[in-house]
């Protein structure tokens, strides 16, 4: 690929071209959380060499934008959702993650309520579906390795921020927030403990309200509370288990 400048109108000779690199990729891991279980939404790309495979969501950055800008864009083309959180991970750089072309990709996680997100009809997307987190198949290109790579960073930030409150409901019960954290660290979490714990950091505020409709005995329901939320994010903490 080449960019030609514009010339002005007293230039005789054609400028020279300025040699690019064949281009750069965001790639977006979109995490969601249904009933217990942390899911991956992955997309059967509709065109180029990825056609019909199935990977992460993705596209190029325009020219005029920041690599910010062009995942904000990406992921509300095929969701609708604006403006939500997504962290940059890094630079994936290999020159052969894409066979027969140099692509440099940036990743970025983002995490979505799925009750919030609507897929829309895309040209590059042939069908989106959400994947169980555990039963991720074989990816295009290195988006293996870029899933991984997210969770991990995923679980190293649920410890030190309250970003994974972005996969529940606005009220949600403190046995679905256990399940939420027992998915994204791999491991088995103590009820009791846990109770302790995330009550002790004032960020829930309990309802009086309880679940509905459920055909056991219906627990207590909580909101985050807003300041609190926004302080721990800028702040940080340490949540160990």
């Amino acid at each position: 690929m080449t960019f030609s400048p514009s010339k002005n109108s007293s230039e005789t000779a054609p400028q020279p071209t300025i040699p690019a690199i064949d281009g750069i990729t965001i790639d977006c891991v979109i995490f969601g959380f249904n009933k217990a279980s942390l899911e991956v939404l992955l997309v059967q790309h509709a065109e180029g060499e990825s056609k019909g495979k199935w990977g992460l969501l993705g596209g190029y950055m325009k020219k005029e934008e920041s690599a910010d800008d062009a995942a904000q864009r990406i992921v509300y083309e095929l969701t609708s959702l604006d403006n939500i959180y997504l962290e940059q991970l890094k630079a994936f750089t290999n020159p052969n993650r894409v066979p027969e072309r140099r692509v440099v990709t940036i990743g970025y996680y983002t995490l979505v309520n799925r009750e919030d997100y609507n897929i829309k009809a895309s040209l590059s997307v042939i069908e989106a579906k959400w994947y169980k987190i555990n039963g991720i198949p074989d990816l295009i290109f290195d988006h293996n390795e870029i899933l991984d790579f997210s969770l991990m960073q995923l679980r190293n930030r649920v410890r030190q921020a309250p970003i994974g409150f972005n996969l529940l409901p606005e009220k949600f019960t403190l046995l679905q927030l256990m399940h939420l954290y027992e998915e994204i660290l791999g491991i088995e979490l103590d009820k009791s403990n846990f109770r302790r714990k995330i009550l002790h950091m004032k960020l829930l505020v309990a309802l009086d309200e309880k679940q509905q409709d459920v055909s056991h005995r219906a627990a207590k329901l909580y909101k985050f509370d807003s300041e609190i939320y926004k302080k721990l994010t800028e702040k940080g903490f340490n949540f160990e288990f």
